[in-house]
């Protein structure tokens, strides 16, 4: 039997470039529960262009060893590397992106152009993913943020980032914190009165651009629901950006993962 091999870059739980014989939902599927290795969590990866070739890479290798198992089932992972993978990846190279719920539930993203304007004076949260995987609170735009966090002469960066941006209505949390002090967090393992002194330092700090919220984002515990705008891929000198549909529209095309968001 013939299946159509593909590339896959796993940007969460762990880094890697995959290749497989697994349609998407199919792979999410295999990820979340038809391995023989343990995981429970989300997954989230990238469909790779499969012409893409890069010399730090071994693709050619690992795709011609891509054999369908003897009773005929595609084979599922080959792994190629685990190791600064983003980092010789180019970016036009990603063709799309696939979120999945714990459940196996998957959700298909499609690149577009980052249109939106932004207000200054406002802070944000960003869960960065893939290399780095800190939560930062900064004053920064979500394109900005990219463009700082992969300066070469940035110490704490990285040359390629994958990241998204959490939402939350700054001044509403802060208003329900003094109303409320024991609050339920809003994001999840971040207590509300380190982010509320967080927030009070870095506006009280006007030159700095950003302050770590968590050593780990923990992305695996954000909701889906929690996303604001989408995906972003980002080096020094450009972005790609993966925006996630409206909840409505989520719900009326993928039942099953808007359920489980």
């Amino acid at each position: 039997m013939h299946y159509e091999n593909r590339l896959y870059q796993i940007l969460a739980p762990n880094p890697a470039l995959v290749a497989s014989q697994l349609e998407a939902d199919e792979f999410a599927k295999h990820y979340t529960a038809g391995s023989t290795r343990y995981y429970e969590g989300k997954v989230v990866f990238a469909e790779i262009d499969i012409n893409f070739r890069h010399p730090y890479f071994k693709i050619d290798e690992a795709i011609a060893s891509l054999h369908p198992h003897p009773d005929g089932r595609p084979k599922a992972t080959k792994f190629i590397s685990t190791y600064r993978v983003l980092e010789h990846i180019d970016l036009k190279a990603i063709k799309r992106v696939i979120l999945s719920t714990p459940e196996g539930y998957s959700l298909e993203l499609h690149s577009a152009p980052y249109t939106k304007t932004h207000e200054p004076g406002f802070l944000r949260i960003y869960a960065e993913i893939e290399p780095l995987r800190m939560l930062v609170l900064s004053r920064l735009d979500f394109p900005a943020f990219g463009k700082y966090i992969t300066d070469p002469n940035f110490p704490k960066g990285a040359p390629k980032q994958f990241y998204t941006q959490v939402e939350l209505d700054i001044a509403e949390f802060l208003k329900t914190f003094e109303e409320r002090p024991t609050m339920h967090a809003p994001i999840p393992g971040l207590h509300p009165s380190k982010l509320r002194d967080a927030i009070m330092a870095l506006r009280a700090d006007l030159p700095k651009a950003t302050k770590g919220l968590r050593l780990d984002c923990s992305f695996d515990t954000i909701p889906y629901k929690l996303i604001r705008h989408g995906f972003m891929f980002a080096s020094h000198e450009e972005t790609k950006f993966f925006p996630m549909p409206s909840r409505a529209e989520i719900e009326a095309t993928h039942y099953r993962f808007w359920r489980a968001m």
